[in-house]
């Protein structure tokens, strides 16, 4: 008796349709504030339409990059612009051609780049305002000329741009001047701003679409020579994650269609002035844009 059982069993179990249950879809962020928002709304938006979704914040931009590449990763918002410079190798590009160009780049890799958001957040030079009327800085060069006339001038900047292909080093080659070594100090980015507003560096490596520029009144430095490419932000998958999610292209869609530059320096403000929790600004985004209830 127990083997007819079985037996019906197995034939059941061999004539019922398969169903394929798609994994979690495993997403990662950078160690700053408006790519860990980035995540948290994707992994908030996704769980809410249904789809499983865990999130590793935290990590560096190699990592992150290295997770994706290897299969460890399924999705997280990257730059443009460094992405070209520091992945491919490949010199800055404009604006309007980077994404096909990525995209061409990556495939080999089984990557796809999806829609743009309208967040161009390039990095930014940052002085007190009481500092720029001092010495009289309104642009690179002018800083470039300070250094250059001998003015002992501290800049505070994090580790990653200090070394990196598109970092200070050639920066300053293109502006014609070097901060002397004793005058770089080298901390997490988010350091960066307190470090400037409380006058222990003179001058700050700053996100520019970050709150803390307008809310601790600090002035940007134009950048005159154009040197800093543009760094659009931009969701990147696996093309094995979207097989397995075809909603992820639409859904994503849904989110960079109503990120630009204005609604994300307030989002980081929530984090960083008004010591909102993460969670709780991702939620209200995605509440405000009409995306969750």
């Amino acid at each position: 008796m127990n083997k007819i059982v079985a037996c019906l069993v197995g034939l059941w179990l061999t004539a019922m349709p398969f169903v394929a249950i798609a994994a979690d879809v495993k997403l990662g962020a950078k160690g700053f504030t408006e790519n860990i928002l980035a995540g948290e709304i994707t992994q908030q938006y996704l769980v809410s339409k249904g789809i499983g979704a865990t999130l590793t914040s935290g990590l560096g931009s190699n990592v992150v990059r290295q997770g994706l590449v290897s299969g460890q990763i399924d999705l997280y918002w990257e730059y443009t612009g460094p992405a070209l410079v520091n992945y491919h190798k490949m010199p800055g590009i404009p604006r309007s051609q980077m994404l096909a160009k990525l995209n061409e780049l990556d495939a080999p890799n089984g990557l796809e780049w999806l829609d743009s958001s309208d967040v161009n957040d390039t990095y930014a030079l940052a002085v007190r305002r009481e500092t720029a009327k001092a010495r009289g800085l309104r642009t690179t060069s002018d800083l470039a000329a300070a250094v250059n006339r001998g003015e002992k001038i501290t800049f505070g900047c994090n580790a990653e741009f200090y070394g990196r292909k598109d970092g200070l080093m050639p920066m300053q080659e293109a502006y014609g001047f070097s901060f002397p070594r004793a005058d770089i100090v080298r901390m997490d980015s988010g350091l960066v701003y307190q470090a400037l507003r409380d006058g222990q560096v003179d001058v700050g490596l700053v996100f520019s679409t970050d709150g803390r520029i307008p809310a601790f009144d600090f002035v940007l430095l134009e950048d005159d020579r154009q040197y800093h490419i543009a760094q659009v932000m931009t969701p990147v998958a696996t093309k094995a994650a979207l097989e397995a999610h075809p909603q992820l292209k639409p859904l994503l869609k849904d989110i960079s269609s109503r990120l630009n530059e204005e609604v994300m320096a307030k989002l980081n403000a929530q984090v960083d002035v008004e010591k909102k929790t993460i969670p709780e600004v991702a939620n209200g985004f995605l509440k405000s844009s009409g995306l969750v209830n």
